[in-house]
C-alpha cells in the first residue's frame, strides 16, 4: 500500500478520533494488516504495535483542543490513569510475543462480543430506564462509569488488541448518561494514558517480530507518519468545528465502523 494512499485513509482516521475516540486503533490496525500482509503471521502484531504510535500522537492533538470543562469531568481520576497505563504496558508486553492467531481472533471475537452487547443491552443506542427517568444526571457523571478498579483490564485488553480502549470507555461513559460528543471526547485522554506505555513497550521490545527494514521495534513507522500526516489536520479542523451530528445516528455510526473493523481483520486472516 502506497504512502499516499495511507495518507489519504489517514483522512477517515482523523474523523474517527474525533467522532468516536478512537484515536484511530480500529482504522488502523485493518489497514496495517493489509499493508504488511508480507510479513505473514507477524502483521497484526506489527498492525497493533503501530496502532499504538498513530493513536497516540492523535489522542495527544485531540486532547489538547478539547475544551477544558469537559475535560474537567476527569479531574480526580489520577488513580484510574495509572491503572490504564499500567495495563496498557502489560497488554503491550503480552502482544508482542503472543501467537498471531490469538490477537488477530481476538481483535475480532472482541469487536463481535461488543456489537452485540452496544445493540442488545440498553443504554447505547436506546436510554436505559434509569437514564431516562433521570436525565439531569448524564453528561455531568459521564466518569463515574468508570469504576477505578477498570482501569487495568481496560489497558491490558486494549494495547494487546491494539483498539486503544475507546471501546470500552466510550460505552460506559454512555451507558453513565454521556451524549455520544462528550463521552468521545474524553476517549481521547483515556486513550493517551494507555497507549503512551504501551507505545514504549512495542519501541523497546521486537518480541517474536524478526528484524525487517522499516520497523523499529514492532512498529511501521513509514505507515504511522503516512496516516498521520492525514489524520492531524483532519483532528484540528473538526475539534475547532465540530459538526452536528444526531446523538441515535452518531451512536448507530459508533456499531457501524466497529462491524467494518471486524470483517476487514478476520477476511484478512
Amino acid at each position: 500500500m502506497s504512502f499516499l494512499i495511507l495518507a489519504l485513509i489517514g483522512l477517515l482516521v482523523g474523523v474517527t478520533t474525533v467522532l468516536f475516540g478512537f484515536g484511530g486503533g480500529f482504522v488502523t490496525v485493518p489497514v496495517i494488516v493489509i499493508a504488511d500482509l508480507s510479513l505473514g503471521a507477524d502483521a497484526v502484531r506489527v498492525a497493533t504495535a503501530t496502532s499504538a504510535l498513530v493513536m497516540l500522537v492523535n489522542a495527544v492533538v485531540a486532547t489538547v483542543s478539547t475544551r477544558r470543562e469537559v475535560l474537567r469531568r476527569l479531574s480526580g481520576r489520577g488513580a484510574l490513569f495509572a491503572l490504564l497505563a499500567a495495563g496498557g504496558a502489560v497488554g503491550a508486553a503480552l502482544a508482542r510475543v503472543a501467537p498471531d492467531a490469538i490477537i488477530r481472533w481476538g481483535f475480532v471475537l472482541y469487536i463481535g462480543a461488543t456489537i452485540v452487547d452496544l445493540i442488545v443491552r440498553p443504554g447505547f443506542l436506546r436510554p436505559a430506564p434509569a437514564i431516562e427517568s433521570h436525565g439531569a444526571s448524564t453528561s455531568a457523571t459521564a466518569a463515574a462509569g468508570l469504576p477505578t478498579w477498570l482501569g487495568l483490564p481496560i489497558g491490558s485488553v486494549a494495547a494487546f488488541l491494539g483498539v486503544g480502549g475507546s471501546v470500552m470507555t466510550v460505552p460506559l461513559m454512555r451507558r453513565a448518561g454521556a451524549p455520544m460528543p462528550i463521552a468521545t471526547s474524553l476517549a481521547n485522554p483515556l486513550t493517551l494514558a494507555i497507549v503512551a506505555p504501551a507505545l514504549a513497550v512495542s519501541l523497546l521490545l521486537r518480541g517474536a517480530v524478526p528484524p525487517t527494514p522499516g520497523l523499529v521495534g514492532s512498529v511501521d513507522v513509514l505507515a504511522a507518519v503516512a496516516l498521520l500526516l492525514g489524520s492531524i489536520p483532519v483532528v484540528v479542523l473538526l475539534r475547532r468545528r465540530p459538526p452536528r451530528i444526531p446523538d441515535g445516528v452518531h451512536a448507530w455510526s459508533y456499531v457501524a465502523l466497529l462491524a467494518a473493523a471486524g470483517i476487514t481483520v478476520a477476511a484478512t486472516g
